[in-house]
């Protein structure tokens, strides 16, 4: 004869059990963190590949393959161009005031973004730099002749702002001649 178990082990081993029926219930029936498309056709050509999209927990798309040509279609990746190595060919100012000296408009992919701006200063001048982006300071003001190199978050709401443009401002002000500076490297990044 089997012993007789305690009303309240019974009772627990049978909340136990709904518990885990309803945590593999959840598990099953969470909503896909990628989704796969049948092939498609692009009117003229039928392509025979799965389109491979990642979408984030506020549906924005964050990864897509290029089906067309292989590699990566989203996000957009941004690449620097060539820049001169001469400072006098760099955006400058001489205005005791904080002047715009560069700008450039960005999509927002990513909630942080790293900036680095070599800056300098003609002889006798001397100077300071700093960045705006969408008006609000971004990271520490410099003194012109050191590199302004930060990594912050970015400005306002990342849910609301997804694939939106941020206007990025390299601004100077100069004492005594001429500050110049230029951006040397400019990218998303992670929280």
């Amino acid at each position: 004869m089997m012993p007789q178990l305690p009303e309240d082990i019974i009772d627990r081993l049978n909340q136990m059990e709904s518990r885990i029926k309803a945590l593999s219930t959840a598990v099953n029936t969470r909503p896909a963190v990628n989704e796969f498309r049948p092939p498609t056709q692009d009117g003229s050509v039928t392509i025979n590949r799965p389109l491979f999209r990642i979408f984030d927990g506020y549906n924005h798309e964050i990864f897509a393959d290029d089906i067309m040509t292989g590699g990566l279609a989203r996000p957009w990746l941004q690449l620097m161009p060539p820049l001169p190595t001469d400072t006098a060919k760099w955006p400058s100012t001489t205005s005791g005031a904080f002047t715009t000296i560069a700008r450039c408009a960005n999509p927002i992919w990513q909630p942080k973004m790293r900036i680095a701006v070599s800056t300098a200063a003609s002889a006798g001048a001397t100077g300071q730099v700093r960045v705006l982006v969408d008006t609000v300071q971004f990271g520490p003001t410099v003194t012109a002749g050191t590199t302004f190199d930060h990594l912050g978050l970015l400005p306002g709401d990342m849910k609301t702002r997804f694939g939106q443009t941020m206007n990025i401002e390299v601004q100077a002000l100069a004492t005594g001649g001429t500050v110049y500076a230029q951006t040397v490297l400019i990218h998303g990044a992670q929280t």
